[in-house]
This record gives structure tokens, sequence and C-alpha cells, in this order.
């Protein structure tokens, strides 16, 4: 099949299909804990492959490779810090080879995740030191032939930058998102509000900016919402969670079915999202009736949050729009 470029293929559609998980699918694959995933790249190559082309079967126009923890910093805790442009190529690789081996496009994503570095101010780690590191990783995804850098579950805006001006050196188009995770908030306190207006302030303006993974399908909506509304001009990613992660038989198992992922992935179109997807727990039965339900869907009128608390679980009070409580002063001096 002959490569369509990103921004052409969003221009084409009025929405594309994300994948799911990796992580997770991998565990159900054989993957153990404390092991690398972006080393299955190369002593697991089919099982890489295999996840990808069952994504594409179940209707994926969008996969990411097997690159989350690919930069130098991340792969440092394996002592692979010397292997960032092997992995990285690797994994383009990999799903370039599966994206072409069907007859309508599909996008190769380039994966690219947090450093899991402390910043400056808060931390030491130099703005300087991540661009050079996202950079690295953007330069071997695009040699390994992703078409797009996607820039994922990021929480801070420090590294948010350092990762944008890095991977905007490659070249290629770059989608970002990040994860909120924290009663509405990503782990440093910005809001999908702030992450919007923040997103028009890059090195480079993203070809689409959203939310993924979280803490469930409903609270994801929300997100979307808040990052919708502050930026109806953006292409706006929803990849969210499976459900609520649960601890069953010694495994970490997802809440959601495949009926509530398609409910997902309807009112993520009516919230304003353009690329809906999956994160943590979606395996290819998740996204293949995410696909039907979006095939059958006409586009309504934008939610309410009871709405979306009713279709698809509790949101939080952060994400609903309410101000934290004030705190009790005489209950803390108590305690």
């Amino acid at each position: 099949m002959s490569r369509i470029a990103f921004p052409e293929l969003l221009k084409a559609r009025p929405w594309l299909l994300a994948d799911g998980a990796t992580g997770t699918n991998y565990f159900m694959m054989g993957l153990t804990s404390g092991d690398a995933p972006e080393m299955w790249n190369f002593d697991h190559p089919e099982r890489v492959r295999d996840l990808h082309k069952r994504f594409i079967a179940a209707g994926a126009d969008i996969i990411l490779t097997n690159s989350f923890g690919g930069n130098r910093y991340r792969l440092k805790l394996h002592d692979l810090q010397d292997r960032v442009a092997d992995v990285n190529i690797a994994a383009a690789k990999n799903a370039r080879a599966e994206a072409d081996a069907v007859d309508r496009p599909v996008i190769v994503a380039g994966s690219v995740g947090p450093t899991g570095e402390i910043f400056q101010p808060v931390g030491a780690f130099s703005h300087a030191d991540g661009v050079a590191a996202f950079e690295e990783q953007a330069h071997a995804l695009k040699q390994g032939g992703a078409d797009v850098i996607w820039i994922e579950t990021m929480s801070g805006k420090e590294e948010l930058e350092a990762a944008v001006e890095g991977a905007s050196k490659c070249g290629l188009p770059i989608v970002t998102t990040m994860s909120f995770d924290t009663n509405g908030c990503t782990m440093m306190g910005i809001t999908p509000a702030k992450f919007g207006e923040m997103a028009t302030h890059l090195a480079v303006i993203p070809a689409a900016i959203g939310a993924n993974c979280g803490t469930g399908a409903a609270e994801l909506i929300a997100t979307v919402l808040g990052i919708t509304e502050a930026r109806p001009d953006a292409v706006v990613v929803a990849k969210g969670n499976c459900g609520i992660p649960q601890y069953q038989d010694g495994h970490i198992h997802y809440s959601g079915t495949p009926e509530l992922m398609a409910d997902y992935a309807r009112i993520a179109i009516d919230s304003g999202a353009r690329i809906i997807g999956g994160c943590c727990g979606t395996s290819p039965d998740h996204l293949a009736a995410m696909r039907v339900a979006l095939e059958a869907h006409t586009k309504g009128a934008r939610p309410q949050i009871a709405e979306v608390e009713a279709r698809l679980g509790t949101v939080s009070d952060l994400a609903k729009g309410n101000a934290p409580k004030p705190r009790d002063r005489d209950r803390d001096r108590r305690r």
C-alpha cells in the first residue's frame, strides 16, 4: 500500500482510530515484570508484529511503535542507553512492515514516553539534556519508517516543551498527549484547559493534542471536554484506559468491556475528539467494537458531565470543574 502523510489522512477522514494497549497486551503474551518491552523488538519481533497485525485487523488507522521507553534515560535502567538508535529503528520497522502489508493507509506513530527524570526547576535535569534525548529518539524512529512522532503520557510543562522541541528536529508531524490522572489534572498539576493553551506556545504546533491513560474512560472524556472547550480549533486525541484496573488472580485486569469501549468511542466523537483509541487494558477485541461503533455513529450533541457519568462511570470533582473544598484547619491541627 502506498503511504499517505498523516496530515493528509486527517483532512480526508472525519475521525481516525488509534490502536490499543501495548504493555498490558504484551503481559498477556508472556512479558514479565521488570523486562524491557522495547527489547521484544529483537527478542520476539514476531510477537510485536502480531499485536500490530491484530490491531490493524481490528480497524486501527494508527499503530504506535513499541518504543515508549526508548529514550536513553529509560533504557539506562536496563543498561541499554547506548542502543537508542537500534531500539527505535527496530520498533518502527516492525510496525512499518505490518502497516505496509494491508491495502489501506495505516499510520505508523513513533511512540515517545517520558524520560523518568525530574526537570528543572523542580529537579536537576536540564532542558538541554531533555531536548537531546528526545531528538535522538525521534531521528531513529523516522529512520525506521515512522510517519509521525507520538509523544504520550506527559505530566509536566518542562518535559513536554523539551519533548516537542527535540522531536521537531526530525521534521515529522507531532502528536502529543498528557495523562490527567490526579483528580482531573496531570501529576504536575496541569489542567486540560491549561494544556490546550500551553500547546499553542510549543516549539512547533502539534498536528494533534489530547489525553491518554488516566483513570478510566469517563475521566478521559471529561478531559477531552476540557481540552476541546479551551481549543475548539485543535485536532484532539482520546486514548483512554479500558475501564478501571482491578487485581485478580495475581494479575491486573481492566473492567471495561467491548460494549463500554464502543460507547466511549461514540461519546468521544460527540465530545469533539477526532482521533480515538485505547490505552491500558484495551485489546484488539475492544478496538474492533470501537471501530464498528464509530462506523455506525453520527456525531451528536456535546455531552454534559452527568451524561458521561451515567454512561461510563464516575468523574472526579476537579474534572467536573469544581474547585477543591477548603481544608479544615482545625481538623488538620488535631491530626
